[in-house]
């Protein structure tokens, strides 16, 4: 009995020391591979003096434009990199407000940034290229290839919010609870400097385990005390939980704050967007989820998923079992999606 309680112990600590060490290092080798790739990271400067920050890969196939989700940056696509480099000449971009990009505020609405991302094709990349965005990255993606169609060969929407992302859309979704109407309130409180402490100790998301969020707020606010300006990394708290997190440190709050106030979307209509795509395109989304209290966990519900379907000529809709951010979740499939997406440019 001794022996058996002894071997527990010992399977026991080294589970939670692989799971710890994981929760601690999950993002650093995926980005030593794709520096390993042959990935480089470069900026350009535009006329107007904006700065936009960029990795780009060798060239092993057609130009693929990647452009992340709100709050992440290039290196979120890390895990599908080394992959599907093997297959596209990849530029993954940090938007405006992300990462080492410009942090200016007059460049926040999709038009802006839009315009911005056809230049990059047309003075960077140089040739007409596969555009695929993830999450509001989807609505620019969506942008480019409506009001671009020359220079673009396709385009992949994964998971993007159309129809549930707008201020009157998206009043009772997660991503207004946990993250803009999070970050309005922090912008207009002075009790806590440090958002990514203020996250934990007020979010959605950590409310829904109770008592639980008191003891993870604790261990936030320690962390950040004696790792100021580092990312969270917990190490008993499973990193997807607080992948979210990781790049807040170089996101502009403010950029948040324009979909908060609906500022983002000036001049850029939701439905005109996708019916004016005439490349071929992918719609992957993320399977609809809802919260006991009714609230909608996906980026957009499953009327407002075949309204897009339904808007785009030609379009394939594949639905994935899960979370929003489905190439870090699922590199496998996404993968397998962006080599199939070549037959049909080609």
């Amino acid at each position: 009995m001794l022996l058996v309680m002894v071997i527990a112990v010992v399977v026991i600590a080294i589970f939670l020391s692989v799971c710890a060490y994981k929760n601690l290092h999950y993002d650093e080798k995926p980005l030593e591979k794709t520096f390993n790739a042959g990935f480089e990271e470069k900026q350009v400067t535009l006329e107007d003096g904006t700065k936009l920050n960029y990795a780009e890969g060798p060239d092993h196939g057609p130009a693929l434009l990647l452009i992340h989700g709100q709050s992440m940056q290039w290196e979120d696509y890390s895990r599908v990199l080394p992959e599907l480099s093997k297959y596209y000449h990849i530029f993954a971009i940090d938007c405006h407000g992300h990462g080492e990009s410009s942090h200016d505020a007059v460049k926040y609405t999709g038009v802006s940034m839009g315009q911005d991302f056809v230049w990059f094709i047309q003075n960077i990349i140089g040739k007409p290229a596969v555009v695929s965005g993830h999450s509001s990255g989807g609505i620019l993606a969506a942008w480019v290839a409506a009001n671009a169609s020359e220079d673009v060969l396709g385009v992949v929407l994964e998971d993007p919010p159309f129809f549930s992302v707008e201020p009157t859309e998206m009043q009772n979704t997660f991503v207004w609870k946990d993250s803009f109407e999070m970050i309005h309130n922090f912008r207009n409180q002075t009790e806590v400097d440090d958002y990514v402490v203020y996250y934990t100790e007020n979010s959605y998301f950590w409310g829904l385990f109770g008592n639980v969020r008191s003891f993870v707020a604790r261990s936030t606010r320690y962390f950040r005390e004696k790792h100021p300006g580092e990312a969270l990394k917990l190490w008993y708290i499973p990193y997807s939980w607080i992948h979210g997190t990781l790049y807040l440190d170089n996101f502009d709050l403010n950029f948040a704050e324009t979909f908060y106030m609906g500022s983002w979307f000036e001049g850029l209509d939701q439905e005109e967007t996708l019916a004016n795509i005439k490349s071929p395109s992918v719609y992957i989304k993320a399977a609809t989820i809802y919260g006991k209290d009714g609230v909608l966990y996906a980026a957009n519900s499953d009327e407002d998923a075949e309204k897009m379907h339904s808007l785009i000529e030609d379009n394939e809709m594949i639905t994935i079992k899960s979370g929003h951010d489905i190439h870090f979740e699922k590199p496998d499939e996404f993968i397998n999606i962006m080599v199939k997406f070549l037959d049909r440019i080609n």
